[in-house]
């Protein structure tokens, strides 16, 4: 089978387990300026430049991916969450994006065969493509609404590097998530779409938004129903949310979307909201419970974490969501789904 129809295939028996936050656990290292430049000839200071730890570092990803294989997760994703040229370019380190990519992909592969050996389990990898710092439909400049820094040839050429280089190291899916602007997942679809034709061969998208304000909109404006709307033409494995608020907050939400999308679901909070110090304090059994309520009420198919959550919560989380039923995936609408900021069906 494809990694898309074993993953559907092993959705429609169980829950299945996402793993959790790389920053989280890369912070609690404490690492030093070198750990993370590595003797590489970087002008710009590295520290938080979790994305090289990939190439300078890998002993450490590998550790943190081991870690959550063994709380339970089956879906791994890459460390790559800003290993595209856009956002390396504040660390001038954008001469390196394929490289860190690929690293990172041969890492959790080679966690998740590995563990597959061991028990016989499938487990599958998540090159994940996050949203980059540049927006698409939004103008930095108040005084020139039309202004963009980036357009969006520009921002697709910079997302098929990713994906390349992703696909080259091993990975499964291509994960595009923390979506805040609909337009900038346009862009990372379309380079999928044409890194697939490229391959000749299935290139399985997921796809997760993230909300940023609780009446259920991303920053581009769109609700999830919108959003779902604008980006189901894809016919992503796994549609959902991410990071946000805590799974208190994105209950509804995640409500809303269940309901509408006739394919998997997948959700990952953050551990709560964070502390005034930006650090979050939400304990892995407090948020394993929410997660379960999620379960309980059929709402997801996959389930993980974001900000704040390490190997503990998501054992946790897998843990309470073991003996609860999947999401069972609706039938298509029938009639044409149109998107604006709010979406519009009509009536076939």
């Amino acid at each position: 089978m494809s990694a898309s129809q074993s993953l559907r295939a092993e959705a429609a028996k169980r829950i299945i387990i996402k793993d959790g936050a790389y920053g989280t656990s890369i912070q609690n290292r404490k690492l030093q300026t070198n750990d993370y430049c590595g003797g590489l000839d970087l002008l710009k200071d590295q520290r938080g430049n979790n994305d090289l730890l990939n190439i300078t570092k890998p002993d450490v990803v590998r550790s943190i991916c081991e870690s959550f294989a063994d709380a339970g997760a089956e879906i791994l994703a890459t460390n790559t969450f800003n290993a595209n040229s856009i956002s390396q370019a504040d660390y001038g380190a954008e001469a390196l994006v394929g490289e860190i990519n690929r690293a990172s992909a041969r890492i959790m592969r080679g966690v998740a065969d590995a563990y597959s050996a061991k028990d016989g389990k499938v487990r599958w990898v998540a090159g994940a493509l996050g949203p980059t710092n540049k927006t698409l439909s939004l103008s930095p400049d108040v005084n020139d609404p039309g202004f963009r820094e980036v357009d969006f040839d520009q921002v697709k050429a910079v997302y098929r590097e990713q994906i390349d280089a992703l696909v080259e190291g091993g990975v499964d899916f291509i994960l595009i998530e923390t979506i805040f602007d609909t337009l900038n997942a346009k862009a990372a679809i379309m380079a999928t779409l044409e890194a697939e034709q490229a391959l000749g061969r299935e290139l399985p998208l997921m796809i997760s938004m993230t909300l940023t304000d609780l009446s259920g909109r991303n920053l581009s404006g769109h609700t999830v129903e919108a959003f779902w709307a604008s980006v189901r033409h894809a016919k992503p494995v796994t549609i959902g949310l991410n990071c946000s608020f805590g799974a208190a907050q994105l209950r509804p939400h995640l409500a809303a979307l269940a309901a509408q999308a006739d394919t998997l679901v997948m959700a990952y909070p953050n551990a709560g909201l964070p502390n005034e110090l930006g650090e979050y304090d939400e304990a892995a059994e407090q948020t394993a419970a929410q997660v379960r309520e999620w379960g309980t009420s059929g709402l997801v198919n996959v389930v993980g974490g974001c900000c704040g959550t390490t190997p503990l919560h998501i054992a946790a989380i897998a843990g309470a969501v073991r003996d609860c039923t999947p999401r069972a995936v609706p039938a298509p609408r029938p009639g044409t789904l149109l998107a604006g900021l709010e979406p519009m069906l009509i009536a076939a």
